[in-house]
């Protein structure tokens, strides 16, 4: 796992493409894991708080429930033409807030997709905490 810090630290260009991504738009989309096991998704706002990439939710909401058993997610950004941000990790509650539910994200993974420098074909950028960044072209 690795705060946003750390991704930052260690792959500072993808973590500027993602960031990018993720405050061009307001709402993205949130996955978490139900108490059947089946996916819900869920839109969701995000914040960049000093070292850390965070979310909120309203006090009682479903996804917040989800998040609190089962800390698992995933975070898809608002698809634009400048690529999109994938990011999976788990959600970590903030329990000094009492109004509204908070969690910083903690990061197993992160993805962006883009169109390559010619045009002609998908750049995909993925992360891993300790590892270096693998780029994939797809023709």
């Amino acid at each position: 796992m690795a705060t946003w810090q750390q991704f930052e630290q260690e792959a500072p260009e993808l973590a500027a493409e993602v960031r990018r991504v993720l405050t061009a738009q307001v709402s993205h989309v949130l996955a978490t894991v139900r108490r059947d096991g089946s996916p819900r998704v869920s839109g969701t706002e995000v914040a960049f708080s000093g070292a850390e990439l965070t979310i909120g939710s309203m006090l009682g909401a479903m996804k917040a429930r989800d998040l609190l058993r089962d800390d698992r997610f995933a975070l898809h950004s608002c698809p634009g033409p400048d690529g999109d941000a994938k990011l999976s990790g788990v959600a970590v509650a903030d329990t000094n807030v009492e109004d509204h539910h908070s969690f910083r994200l903690d990061l197993r993974q992160a993805v962006f997709t883009g169109i390559g420098d010619d045009r002609k074909h998908l750049l995909i950028q993925v992360w891993r905490p300790g590892r270096e960044v693998e780029r994939i072209k797809r023709y």
